[in-house]
């Protein structure tokens, strides 16, 4: 008897960290649901390589923060799959500035897609994973949510309030199968990093105990993993993919 293919979720994975997710994604099997906001050349890249690997793939454009364009992504992935069995909340933004020189738009902004993207797809991804009694939620965090650098007051605390809303939910949704955790990425070398990795390469090297940047395969190896079943036992957790980030 065959095994039914499992279906996974990565948004904003067009670029970056999301991309190397649903690459490591689908060489593990699964078909992947590929989710963009604008950038549907890069998504269609990611895609092709997906298929390459012999995986399924179905690409959905929405904005995370918008709960309706979330509602019917995941109508869209019930007709095609008819289950999801892992979410990976990876979309995110940046709007880095002193608080002092910042505007409430930059604060909205960062909520909005940060936490308020990923309570939009946990709730719709909880709804259908509590009714099977099975499935993993990773979200995606930062080493700015513990270690944040100047003028990340509102990207810290959206990465913050990303790290309480799983720890919440993973106890929340424990009872019916289903696992929470998150990933907290330090410095990973990605067009969201490029500015802070070219302006301040000796303080990066000073606070990184291995001495360099990461790359997006190896954050996306911990989110293989914390998606697979040799995580079973693992739930409530945020893991450091940071290459022992050191405060100041």
């Amino acid at each position: 008897m065959s095994v039914p293919q499992k279906t996974a979720l990565v948004t904003g994975a067009s670029r970056g960290i999301g991309a190397a997710i649903a690459l490591n994604l689908a060489a593990k099997g699964f078909a992947i649901v590929i989710n963009y906001r604008s950038d549907e050349a890069a998504a269609q890249d990611v895609a092709r390589q997906v298929r390459e690997l012999g995986a399924e793939c179905l690409l959905l454009r929405a904005d995370v923060a918008n709960a309706g364009e979330v509602g019917a992504m995941f109508a869209a992935i019930d007709a095609r799959f008819g289950q999801l069995d892992v979410l990976v909340c990876n979309a995110g933004v940046l709007r880095d500035t002193l608080l002092g020189a910042s505007e409430a738009a930059d604060f909205d902004a960062v909520f909005a897609v940060n936490i308020g993207g990923v309570v939009n797809c946990c709730r719709e991804a909880s709804r259908r994973m509590v009714s099977r009694r099975r499935g993993v939620i990773v979200n995606l965090s930062s080493v700015a949510a513990t270690r944040p650098g100047r003028g990340q007051s509102n990207y810290a605390a959206s990465k913050g309030a990303v790290e309480a809303f799983t720890r919440a939910l993973a106890v929340e949704l424990a009872p019916r199968g289903v696992r929470v955790n998150a990933v907290a990425p330090g410095v990973i070398e990605t067009d969201m990093t490029r500015d802070i990795r070219m302006l301040a390469p000796d303080e990066l090297n000073r606070r990184i105990l291995l001495k360099r940047v990461g790359s997006a395969r190896e954050v996306a190896a911990v989110v293989g993993f914390l998606c697979s079943d040799e995580a079973s036992y693992v739930t409530a957790q945020v893991w450091n993919v940071d290459g022992g980030f050191k405060a100041e």
